[in-house]
């Protein structure tokens, strides 16, 4: 199983949105099957094989969500954060202005489904291979 510090070891060369692949295939290495990022305070759950889920801390101080997503403002956020045009903290603030309550990205998959807090997909983006 994995640790939070093998988590927190990919996490560290994770510069801007354009590195993002490459984490995925890190965590992916060391038996993340998916994970769940809490807009509201940074906090993620991940999963791995045979029901382990490990929990890690918030990431920063509660930010309000939007009660009304847009799917246009979260793709327009997406976008520009994948060009590296802003930093993670800058693209959670985008996120919750846009109503997502959390995004969940799935290594087999390869997807990232963002979720409004009504439980409804606001978009699904691929993630490219790095």
């Amino acid at each position: 199983m994995f640790t939070i510090q093998q988590i927190h070891h990919a996490t560290e060369k994770v510069k801007s949105g354009a590195d993002f692949p490459q984490f995925v295939q890190d965590l992916k290495k060391i038996g993340v099957t998916h994970y769940d990022n809490f807009v509201l305070d940074g906090r993620t759950k991940y999963y791995g094989i045979n029901n382990f889920t490990l929990v890690g801390e918030s990431k920063y101080p509660k930010m309000e969500v939007n009660s009304t997503g847009s799917a246009d403002k979260l793709k327009h956020a997406i976008k520009i954060h994948q060009q590296g045009q802003t930093d993670y903290p800058t693209f959670c603030q985008q996120a919750a202005n846009a109503g997502v309550e959390k995004w969940t990205t799935h290594m087999l998959e390869m997807t990232v489904t963002y979720l409004d807090k009504k439980g409804d997909k606001l978009t699904v983006e691929p993630i490219p291979q790095p």
